[in-house]
């Protein structure tokens, strides 16, 4: 008969300790690494450097201001920000 209550009481034992699954530690979600700003060489389809002047290839857009460059398509001049549209005048 102890050995009965012996083996309730493991029995019961083992089934409250269920196996706890231990999930992964994940790496702490922090800072990252900021990288190095890097320009795209497309910018210099928009200027043109000589010695120390620099000029702009492009007209810039009237309603979104400097820095804003108009696309040249055959027909017209648009802006991709704010849909400007400035056409060209056809020559007959």
């Amino acid at each position: 008969m102890v050995e009965e209550e012996i083996t309730k009481t493991e029995v019961e034992k083992t089934s409250e300790e269920s196996p706890v699954e231990e999930k992964p530690v994940s790496k702490a979600k922090g800072k990252r690494q900021k990288r190095k700003a890097r320009f795209s060489p497309q910018i210099f389809k928009f200027y043109k450097v000589d010695d120390t002047k620099v000029t702009r290839l492009r007209k810039d857009c009237p309603r979104c201001g400097k820095g804003n460059f108009l696309a040249e398509h055959f027909d017209r001049l648009s802006c991709g920000k704010c849909g400007y549209a400035d056409f060209k005048q056809s020559k007959k």
